[in-house]
């Protein structure tokens, strides 16, 4: 097991991922953070983003996680996602179409507009979007 370390992915719909990692990349709250096999223990908040865990041979699987709890202890990485998905089951038409939706609402201002509303769902669109962007770009798209 040197090198690798379990990973557990979990949601409050379900459990997205549990294996074993050679690198977990994952957008805190101070920006991306990396996790290697040896890393310091750690408890940080995610924000909306994508989560890429690197196995063993260079396969790669990326995830969107809507915000959430990571914990790493010495072996172990633990993600408690608010919600998640993996990244290819996002709809690249649907993210655009959510941050045009957002970004219009944020920037034409109503007086019965919820501003802190708008401008979190311009976040999540944005963050599904980098993570679709991720995938399509490991692929080759």
């Amino acid at each position: 097991m040197s090198g690798q370390m379990l990973c557990e992915v979990v949601s409050a719909e379900k459990q997205l991922y549990s294996g074993e990692v050679q690198m977990f990349i994952a957008t805190a709250a101070w920006g991306d953070i990396g996790i290697a096999y040896g890393h310091a223990p750690l408890l940080t908040q995610l924000v909306p983003g994508p989560l890429r865990l690197i196995k063993r041979g260079g396969q790669e699987e990326i995830f969107y996680v809507s915000g959430g709890l990571l914990e790493v202890q010495r072996r172990m990485i633990i993600v408690l996602a608010d919600a998640g998905v993996r990244a290819d089951e996002l709809e690249l038409a649907q993210a655009e179409k959510a941050k045009a939706d957002a970004l219009n609402a944020v920037q034409h201002q109503r007086a019965d507009m919820d501003y802190a509303m708008a401008a979190a769902r311009l976040a999540e669109a944005s963050a599904q979007l980098r993570a679709i962007r991720q995938l399509r770009n490991r692929a080759g798209r």
